[in-house]
Formats: C-alpha cells, sequence, structure tokens
C-alpha cells in the first residue's frame, strides 16, 4: 500500500479541471505542433491537468513518433508514481456507475485527497461512448480543482484500450492523484481488464433487476473485493436489503481469496449519499488487510507481469500483421482457404514461415 495514501494531498494547484474537448480536437491540437515532452513533465509534476491531458493525448495517439515520445514521458513520471490507490468500479448499464463515481470523488476529495476518473470502454466512439455522457453527468465532481474526469479513447482493441488506460494512471499519479478510479463502461472482458490493474475491485449492483442470483457470475464475483447494492432508497430500500442478504450468503460459496479477504456486500444510494462513507471505510480495511500480509505489493508485482507479456504480444501481433510481406500474402492465404486449397493450420505455418525472413532484414 502506497505510504501518503492516509496523508492529506497537495492542494495548492489552481488548474482547472479537464475540459470536455472532443478525441478528434484532441488528436488535431496535438497534430499541429510539434511535441515537447519535458515541458510536459515538468508541468505535469506542478498538477498542470492540462499537460495532463496532453501527456495522455499523446499516450492515445496511434502515430509511431507520438509513441516513442509518449514512452519517454511515462519514463520520466513513473519515478513520481505508485502512490495512489486504484479502485476499479464495474456493473451494468443503468446501475449508477457515474452518480456512485461522484458521490464517491466528492467524498474523497472533502478528505483532501486528489481524485482521477480514466476509463476502459473499447466500444466507444468518439461521439457517443458512455463515460463521455458521465463526464457531463458529474457537475459537481468536473468541476473542482482536485478532480480528473479523462474519457476513454475509442478503438476496437480492449488490449490497446486498457493499456492505453494503464499508462494514463502512471501520469495520474506522477500529478499528485492519489485516488485513480477506473471504470470499465462495457461488459465482458473489459471487467478482466480492469481487475488487472487496480488494487480494489468493486461491483455495483441493482435490487429488483430480476437479476440478484441471476446476475451472480463466477468470473465476476471471483474477481469483486464488494458488491454494493446502489439505489437503495425509497421503495427500493427493502428489496435492497434483500439482495444484499441474498449475495451475502451466495458468497459464502466461494474460497477465501489470495489476499485472505472476505469480499463484503453493502448497499447505497449514491444519489442522496448514503453509505458512501461506509464504502470507504471497508476498502481502507482491505487495503490495510492486504498490505499487513503482502498481498498488495505482490498483485502489484503480478499486474507488471501480466502488462508485461501483453505488451510483448501486442507488439508481436502489430509487427506481424504490418509487416509488407505478411500484408501482401495474408489475403491471398484467405483466398486459398475460401477455396479449399489449403487447410487453415497449413496457412498459418507458412504465413509464420515468413518471419524467419523478416527477422533477417
Amino acid at each position: 500500500m502506497p505510504k501518503d495514501i492516509t496523508q492529506h494531498t497537495d492542494q495548492s494547484s489552481k488548474v482547472p479541471a479537464s475540459t470536455n474537448t472532443s478525441a478528434i480536437d484532441r488528436f488535431k491540437n496535438l497534430q499541429k505542433k510539434e511535441v515537447s515532452v519535458e515541458p510536459i513533465f515538468k508541468a505535469i509534476l506542478l498538477k498542470d491537468t492540462t499537460a495532463l491531458s496532453k501527456g495522455i493525448t499523446l499516450i492515445e495517439s496511434t502515430q509511431q513518433n507520438h509513441f516513442e515520445k509518449s514512452q519517454k514521458l511515462i519514463e520520466k513520471c513513473l519515478p513520481h508514481a505508485n502512490k495512489s490507490v486504484r479502485i476499479g468500479i464495474t456493473g451494468v448499464p443503468g446501475v449508477g456507475k457515474s452518480t456512485f463515481i461522484e458521490a464517491l470523488g466528492n467524498t474523497l476529495i472533502q478528505k483532501g485527497k486528489k481524485v482521477a476518473v480514466l476509463a476502459v470502454d473499447p466500444s466507444s466512439t468518439i461521439s457517443g461512448g458512455s463515460i463521455l455522457g458521465d463526464k457531463t453527468r458529474m457537475e459537481s465532481l468536473v468541476k473542482s480543482k482536485d478532480a480528473f474526469i479523462r474519457p476513454s479513447p475509442s478503438g476496437n482493441s480492449l488490449g490497446g484500450v486498457a493499456q492505453k488506460t494503464r499508462e494514463s494512471i502512471i501520469l495520474c499519479e506522477a500529478a499528485g492523484y492519489d485516488i485513480i478510479i477506473i471504470e470499465t463502461v462495457g461488459v465482458g472482458q473489459s471487467e478482466t481488464a480492469v481487475h488487472s490493474m487496480v488494487d480494489f475491485f468493486l461491483l455495483l449492483k441493482l435490487a429488483g433487476a430480476g437479476d440478484e442470483l441471476q446476475g451472480i457470475k463466477r468470473g465476476i464475483i471471483e474477481m469483486a473485493d464488494a458488491i454494493v447494492i446502489n439505489k437503495a432508497d425509497g421503495d427500493n430500500l427493502k428489496r435492497a436489503q434483500q439482495a444484499k442478504n441474498q449475495f451475502r450468503k451466495a458468497l459464502h460459496l466461494y474460497p477465501l481469496t489470495e489476499s485472505s479477504w472476505s469480499p463484503e456486500v453493502l448497499t447505497c444510494s449514491a444519489l442522496q449519499g448514503d453509505g458512501i462513507e461506509d464504502i470507504w471505510k471497508l476498502i481502507l480495511k482491505y487495503l490495510d488487510i492486504s498490505s499487513k500480509n503482502g498481498f498488495f505489493e505482490e498483485n502489484r508485482m503480478r499486474q507488471n507481469k501480466f502488462w508485461l507479456l501483453q505488451t510483448i504480444e501486442g507488439q508481436l501481433k502489430h509487427s506481424f500483421y504490418n509487416h509488407p510481406k505478411i500484408k501482401a500474402e495474408l489475403p491471398e492465404q484467405i483466398e486459398a482457404i475460401q477455396q479449399h486449397k489449403i487447410t487453415p493450420f497449413a496457412a498459418a505455418k507458412y504465413l509464420l514461415s515468413l518471419t524467419k525472413s523478416i527477422e533477417n532484414e
């Protein structure tokens, strides 16, 4: 657990929170002028959110020269990172993630924390990603000088989007944000990606949605460190308590986690702010236990290994598919397969054999 997470953070920065600029505008602005890493790095250390936005845009860029500069920027920021608590939040659309994140974020800021909100959403588009709407809905949080909300980049590759999000965490930590909230907007594999980059994984659920037990999918439950039943207010309060009891009984069927932590179930009303304080206390309790038994650091190292292997795999695939020989031969092999002239396995073996000549070039 980072040593300074319980300490009051530096709130001297008067730079306003990030503006709701579209991804297209960000990339156009980046392309207009030569990007210099050193000024961006120095400004990030001074907690300049404009520089932080530029740095993340550099990471998201697909241009080769931007990639090289983004890696230099990350390398410079790395010694100043790893001093935050990373919280992953997932849940189906409509569960109230944006309202919950705003309530939690405001609570933490009142405690002297600096909060950054990032997202993993490979299905988003420039105009329609859910997190883009979230940013406009988090009206009070986005106005805080101690909050930074970053819409996720659009993209078809979960691995690519997740990697950029994880690298963005490093920049946010270097900028002094000691609480990083990672939201998974989509469903499915995005939960696994978020789980692989956070310290605490929280699953938001709804009561009365008809999925109290049906919605307990083994993979998600095994990853969750806590389940929170949201919208526990008004006429829904009784149903929320019933759902809480059902989830608690179901969790008893699962073995103790590697962290020696038994996932807990809580209720809250993010809209009214009820239960948010208890959720933060639960997170602190988890961090205390996982730090004392060594799991916190062990998990961070395991995640680093995971992303090392993921990055190698991604780079190998990128190099393979973008090589001129492969680009030329792949369509011909696909055509041959469709005409039943060759099997997919033989075609793959042939294409992979071309990499030997590629290595010698």
